[in-house]
């Protein structure tokens, strides 16, 4: 597959995904794989165009974190809203760090994605039966209980395919969140975490790119963003009036499909 097609298709699945709760990383594996992308080059290329989609969300609530970020210094909300995003961040950061390796070498693979795809799924059917009360209704009255509740559930993302957005927003509800709260704190949460995460992989793998790959980089990069970016607000305004089970349906539905293609080879 030509390059040019390849980094559309990856820019493309990546915005779609990193924020749905469906699995980015999960479609980005079945992707390349379907073309035949593989290896460490292609781990190096979709761990990169991740930053795209990422920045997104600076991009989406930059209003929001320039205030944070100005108020620092004498504002109690701002401070504590940092303090919930490093509480979010820190289990799965070190869970990820003991485990990376391991991760790496097992599972990143047609079939354990889809494992994962199907656990996820069961997960948000689950949750969704649950006779759950929204008592917190803003990212500002977030508790740092809950965003370490949404922290520890954020770990079930480190088995690729899992989704950390279904994770983190799973968590949410079940921690006390309405959806749309819920929603934009695994948004915030997604900045120290991916950036971290992304970067600390992109470092190993670097060398396993190749000099021609820059322009090809910065196609995926750009359309991830704007794809992402769309994704975003689409979702917000999802969530407002339905819950998520049309995503567990999906992904049931690509497991099995996953499942039974890799079965007949």
């Amino acid at each position: 597959m030509p390059m040019l097609w390849l980094a559309l298709a990856l820019g493309v699945v990546e915005g779609l995904t990193e924020f749905l709760p469906v699995s980015s990383t999960g479609h980005l594996i079945l992707v390349s794989h379907l073309f035949g992308f593989e290896g460490r080059r292609a781990e190096a290329f979709e761990i990169f165009i991740q930053l795209g989609a990422i920045l997104s969300v600076a991009w989406e609530y930059r209003s929001r974190l320039i205030r944070v970020a100005v108020g620092l210094p004498r504002s109690p909300a701002a401070r504590g809203f940092v303090l919930n995003l490093a509480v979010g961040f820190l289990p799965a950061a070190v869970l990820g760090l003991a485990v990376h390796g391991a991760i790496s070498e097992h599972l990143f693979g047609p079939v354990t994605v889809a494992a994962a795809l199907l656990a996820g799924a069961i997960a948000i059917l689950v949750v969704e039966a649950l006779p759950l009360r929204a008592r917190t209704r803003s990212v500002e009255d977030v508790g740092w209980k809950q965003a370490l509740a949404v922290g520890v559930a954020q770990c079930f993302s480190l088995w690729p395919g899992f989704s950390r957005s279904a994770a983190t927003i799973l968590g949410g509800l079940v921690g006390g969140m309405d959806r749309r709260t819920a929603t934009e704190f695994s948004f915030f949460l997604a900045l120290p975490t991916m950036f971290a995460a992304t970067l600390y992989d992109l470092f190993k793998n670097r060398e396993f790119l190749e000099p021609g790959d820059a322009g090809w980089l910065a196609l995926s990069f750009a359309v991830s963003f704007l794809v992402a970016w769309a994704s975003i607000r689409w979702l917000l305004r999802f969530v407002s009036t339905h819950d998520l089970r049309p995503f567990a349906w999906y992904r049931l539905a690509l497991g099995i499909l996953v499942l039974l293609v890799m079965r007949g080879r």
